[in-house]
């Protein structure tokens, strides 16, 4: 499969099950949600969407998002990942979505070294994980792979 052919699947699986969380699921009354990898703010705009009534809060180490899709200050938290993600554990978010995988086994073996417990610490019970790299927690309930999306293209969770 060429590169272009991956990336747009990953970006297709990364949409459907977002929309699936958002009209089908739906998320606990209350909590932010927490979008792990700011990027060129792709994503970001799309949480936004789907959820108006939520704060949508974005990590990376540095603003590279689009200017009309950029979170305002508030909403952006600056450095490293693994350890400004930490400050967020038992604030009790309703969605974490985290694409920080780098298609690289090595180097994502040492961000799930730390993903899996950070993302578990930010939810409440009954909040959603959906991330590229899959995330084995004991406090995380894989759900099951919707039909659109490749088995191993991209991961959804609840919190126990």
């Amino acid at each position: 499969m060429s590169r272009l052919d991956t990336f747009i699947n990953r970006m297709s699986a990364q949409r459907d099950i977002l929309n699936h969380v958002a009209n089908d699921l739906g998320l606990p009354a209350q909590g932010d949600v927490l979008e792990v990898g700011l990027g060129n703010g792709r994503t970001y705009s799309h949480l936004r969407e789907l959820f108006p009534e939520r704060r949508v809060i974005a990590f990376d180490r540095a603003m590279n998002a689009h200017r009309t899709t950029a979170p305002h200050e508030d909403d952006f938290v600056t450095g490293e990942i693994n350890e400004t993600g930490q400050e967020f554990a038992g604030t009790g978010a309703a969605l974490v979505h985290a694409d920080i995988g780098t298609g690289y086994p090595d180097k994502d073996a040492i961000t799930l070294s730390w993903l899996p417990q950070m993302v578990a610490a930010m939810l409440q019970p009954g909040g959603y994980a959906v991330s590229g790299l899959p995330l084995e927690h004991p406090q995380l309930d894989a759900l099951p792979r919707l039909p659109s999306v490749n088995e191993g293209r991209y991961f959804m969770y609840r919190r126990l």
